[in-house]
């Protein structure tokens, strides 16, 4: 299985309102529920206002579309990364999954996958 490097530096974020967002922007996953409205974007697009920030974040994703009927796959990957350690926050799209890791842990995370048997590209 191929994974694809992000070539960006990637905040995480909470906003108080969709208002402080641009939809317009080339990289971004909005979560929102009944308690907050989450934010990843790219550093330098992240909204100035926001209720809670986390910086330097760094991600890969499944390169290709996943069926729904595949199970298992985030679970490994977070396996492989757990047992080195390293955490992380995961985004589903309706194509692939996408995994986040802080930036200073990048380098170790996709050396892991790797020993594992997964293509870097």
């Amino acid at each position: 299985m191929k994974l694809k490097k992000l070539n960006y530096d990637l905040t995480v974020c909470k906003v108080a309102s969709v208002a402080d967002l641009d939809l317009n922007a080339d990289f971004f996953f909005i979560g929102r529920t009944e308690e907050e409205i989450s934010l990843v974007c790219l550093t330098e697009k992240a909204p100035r206002r926001t209720t809670a920030r986390e910086d330097g974040w760094k991600g890969f994703f499944i390169d290709g579309a996943l069926d729904f009927s595949l199970v298992g796959i985030l679970a490994e990957l977070s396996s492989i990364l757990a047992a080195e350690n390293i955490g992380i926050f995961a985004v589903s799209t309706f194509n692939t999954d996408y995994i986040l890791v802080k930036a200073e842990n990048f380098d170790r995370a996709i050396e892991a996958l790797a020993a594992e048997g997964y293509e870097i590209v």
